[in-house]
């Protein structure tokens, strides 16, 4: 019997970076890889059906190493596995397009919605999962383990230490699997410097560094120009302030992203002052450095902002408040997904986010008929921690509402996160965001899907929010009632049109429905005047000078 080899993945390692010393020659000097040379060191490390992480986030892109990866010898590369966050770039999809890669685990593809859906159709992709980020992270540490990751940094120092800057977003969870499993860790650098501001990654971490002949794309995907924000975007945000984080007294949050939510945070420092609620809401936010939040932290109604990623053209203004953002003594961001999506799902009480479709059981998903677009950290975010034990009054005042709905207050006793959909009854082109059924049932069945793609199930959703109203479904008893609760406030769409409209009364009545005359809000006077600020230049007044915005945002 022979004896067992434990230290196959070590000889792998060595293998492999044997064949990058012997293809790259005097083109490798210690751990550095002149520029032109990506695609040969690539050739050199990967393997057939190897499980690569192209770091593919919600902002920053290793663009410069996904570019070679499509340039490889499909002969001697091909059939890869990829498992990575974001496909945002053209390059993303590309790979599978010509046989390098064959088989994809991710999270989100908003950019690339469509395109992959055809892929998938067309027997070009096979999905193996469609994760929330942090299952995916999970999964890189348990049975989805990188071989090779292509990373992205900021900067490089002449040893191989790297630094990541304000979006370090997902890099610290790809480097560890990989570096800690007997794999290749690659980074393109924007520039390598002989002193870095701090260390955010050693060098022994790091196999090969490159630098990119182009700084590393990053979008501005959170920032929203308070121009186009509109009155009934305000009425919404009014009635959410007023009538849920009041209620409720909610201190700890997370917002997803949209006009919606940009208008809750440019309302706190006006309506919510006019209500008395500074101190009383919204002190500890899980959240990207918005811009819209700029005007509440000048007011002194944020405390503190621990980041997923971070937002071009905030980067002075966050070195300036310190107190507020999580911050190296560099004086720069130090974000970080993995954490930030913990503290998302278990530290927060309030999840407030968008959908494109919801069913009348509260279920909703943004994968609808020809794109296939992922989740990203919604499902975290938008989901009841069942681990959760630390209690606060807001996570007990839900907790006690789903209780007395569901069994007139008895069980035991837990608290609930509230998670709220707000969501205008009808979408860009007039599509309806509430249906009778999701698009994702067609889509499991067309994809081949053990899993129909939604992303936040309906027993999770504590609120549903239009410019209809406010649906309180804790407090419903039974299904029929959440059904007619969700129809209550659907409006004009088929869905809304279809409610049995004495039984939404009497919901109504009970305070299951509240509409804007009942939270004491007149829409005629909810106008884009109570915004603390209208355009992107009031934005950058009221950081003092210290915000830049991206120059698509400067219309002056």
């Amino acid at each position: 019997m022979n004896a067992p080899v434990w230290n196959l993945r070590d000889r792998q390692r060595r293998d492999r970076l044997a064949r990058a010393a012997q293809a790259l020659g005097p083109r490798l000097t210690g751990r550095h890889v002149a520029t032109d040379a990506a695609t040969a060191l690539l050739e050199a490390v990967l393997q057939p059906r190897d499980r690569v992480c192209l770091e593919g986030n919600n902002q920053k892109q290793a663009d410069f190493l996904a570019q070679a990866l499509t340039q490889v010898d499909v002969q001697r590369v091909h059939d890869l596995h990829m498992v990575q966050s974001v496909l945002a770039l053209p390059e993303h999809l590309d790979v599978f397009e010509n046989g390098v890669a064959r088989r994809l685990d991710f999270s989100f593809s908003g950019p690339q919605g469509a395109r992959l859906a055809k892929l998938v159709s067309s027997g070009g992709l096979e999905i193996g999962a469609i994760h929330t980020y942090l299952e995916l992270f999970s999964r890189y540490f348990v049975d989805l383990t990188p071989q090779v990751a292509l990373v992205a940094a900021q900067a490089a120092d002449r040893q191989g230490n790297l630094y990541t800057g304000p979006n370090t977003e997902d890099t610290p969870a790809i480097v560890e699997a990989t570096a800690f499993s007997g794999g290749i860790v690659i980074a393109q650098v924007n520039e390598v410097v002989d002193t870095l501001p701090r260390i955010d990654i050693p060098a022994d971490w790091v196999d090969f560094v490159i630098p990119a002949p182009r700084p590393n794309l990053v979008e501005p995907l959170f920032t929203r120009d308070p121009a186009q924000i509109s009155e009934i975007q305000v009425l919404m945000a009014m009635m959410a302030i007023k009538g849920i984080y009041a209620e409720y007294g909610v201190q700890r949050l997370n917002h997803g992203i949209g006009f919606d939510t940009a208008a809750i945070e440019l309302l706190l420092p006006t309506y919510g002052e006019q209500l008395g609620l500074k101190g009383r809401i919204c002190q500890h936010w899980a959240l990207n450095p918005h811009p819209a939040l700029i005007p509440a932290i000048e007011a002194g109604w944020v405390k503190s902002v621990h980041s997923f990623g971070s937002e071009l053209g905030m980067e002075d203004y966050i070195r300036a408040r310190s107190d507020v953002f999580f911050t190296g003594a560099d004086g720069s961001l130090r974000s970080n997904r993995a954490f930030c999506q913990a503290a998302g799902h278990y530290a927060c009480d309030l999840f407030i986010g968008s959908t494109l479709q919801m069913d009348l059981q509260g279920n909703s998903s943004t994968a609808t008929l020809g794109r296939i677009t992922g989740f990203g950290g919604a499902p975290n975010m938008g989901a009841d921690a069942r681990g959760r034990r630390h209690a606060s009054p807001a996570w007990l005042k839900a907790g006690a509402e789903a209780r007395a709905g569901r069994s007139g207050a008895a069980g035991t006793p837990r608290g609930q996160k509230l998670v709220v959909q707000m969501v205008e009854t009808f979408r860009e082109h007039m599509q309806p965001a509430f249906v009778e059924r999701l698009d994702a049932w067609t889509l499991q069945e067309q994809a081949g899907m053990a899993l129909p793609p939604i992303m936040i199930y309906g027993e999770d959703v504590s609120h549903v929010l239009t410019e209809e109203g406010i649906a309180n479904l804790l407090l419903c008893r039974s299904d029929e009632e959440r059904e007619q609760a969700i129809r209550g406030v659907a409006g004009y769409t088929a869905v809304g049109l279809a409610r049995d409209a004495r039984m939404v009364e009497n919901l109504r009545d009970r305070g299951v429905i509240r509409r804007p005359a009942d939270l004491g809000i007149d829409p005629r006077e909810t106008t884009r005047n109570l915004l603390a600020a209208r355009s992107m230049r009031d934005l950058v007044r009221a950081s003092g000078g210290l915000y830049a915005p991206p120059k698509r945002f400067r219309n002056w």
